[in-house]
């Protein structure tokens, strides 16, 4: 069961605290509105570690994405439509939903503490890394929604990453991932790229392969080994049971299985592409 269905999503705001707390506790905390409710769920959930974790990262995801789409100075029908989207991925109800809206409209308010979020979120998520990436993936999407990123967008997108503790390589190295499974390969990466006309025309064999290798992370000079342990290493990291055991919101889980789809997919098309068994 998730954070939610536990009958939490209001109380755990309180055992978050910082602004992930407020932001949380601000958009859904008329669900409780006794205080002595609040009080008896806070007693009982506040240990709760997955579920506090679960919490943050659905509180930080929604509103870094209206921060993210509000920086050009205004906010897309793509962006709108893409989160939207996200949210019917992860299948939320009705409570949830209004719940993820309201995030989002925060994000875009001028005083919208971006760093004091991103930090308490590192802070609670920890050195679960797998987590940051998949948080950081959802940005990523995000902001090429509309096919195209601009020098504000992607100023932006490496600020977040690298206050999460990633470098910019490693940034534009998950950049150029993201951007290949939503058939976007062939920009010129972030900072004013676009993609819209590769996506709008015919894949190529060759173009799905160079999607492929961008997907797993390796270079076309890849031996088979290596091919091999960069599969591994991405499925293993991504299994969509073992994020959620980390902390990723169960309502999230469908996002991972596509995800891991993904990166099956791209392996049998370069096992393919090089006649491997």
């Amino acid at each position: 069961m998730s954070w939610w269905g536990k009958g939490i999503g209001a109380s755990v705001g309180f055992a978050l605290g910082g602004p992930l707390g407020a932001l949380l506790g601000g958009v859904i905390g008329h669900q409780v509105d006794r205080q002595q409710d609040r009080r008896e769920l806070l007693e009982a959930h506040t240990h709760d570690q997955q579920a506090t974790t679960q919490a943050a990262f659905f509180t930080a995801t929604f509103a870094v994405m209206g921060r993210l789409a509000k920086i050009d100075g205004r906010v897309s029908q793509s962006e709108i439509e893409m989160a939207r989207h996200i949210m019917g991925r992860m299948q939320l109800n009705q409570s949830q939903r209004r719940a993820a809206i309201d995030l989002f409209n925060q994000g875009k308010s001028d005083d919208f503490d971006l760093e004091a979020v991103l930090d308490q979120f590192k802070s609670v998520v920890h050195r679960r890394s797998a987590l940051i990436q998949m948080f950081l993936e959802i940005q990523i999407s995000a902001a090429l929604a509309d096919g195209v990123i601009d020098t504000r967008e992607s100023n932006l997108l490496l600020h977040i990453c690298q206050r999460l503790g990633y470098s910019q390589i490693q940034f534009q190295l998950l950049f150029s991932r993201v951007a290949a499974s939503m058939g976007l390969w062939g920009s010129s990466g972030p900072g004013g790229a676009s993609g819209g006309s590769t996506r709008d025309s015919k894949a190529t064999s060759r173009k799905r392969l160079e999607q492929s290798y961008a997907i797993l992370g390796i270079e076309p000079a890849a031996t088979n080994d290596e091919l091999k342990r960069a599969y591994r290493r991405l499925m293993s990291q991504n299994h969509p049971d073992k994020l959620v055991s980390k902390g990723l919101p169960e309502e999230m889980m469908q996002l991972a299985n596509e995800k891991t789809q993904q990166i099956k997919n791209a392996y049998e098309t370069i096992k393919e592409a090089r006649s491997m068994k």
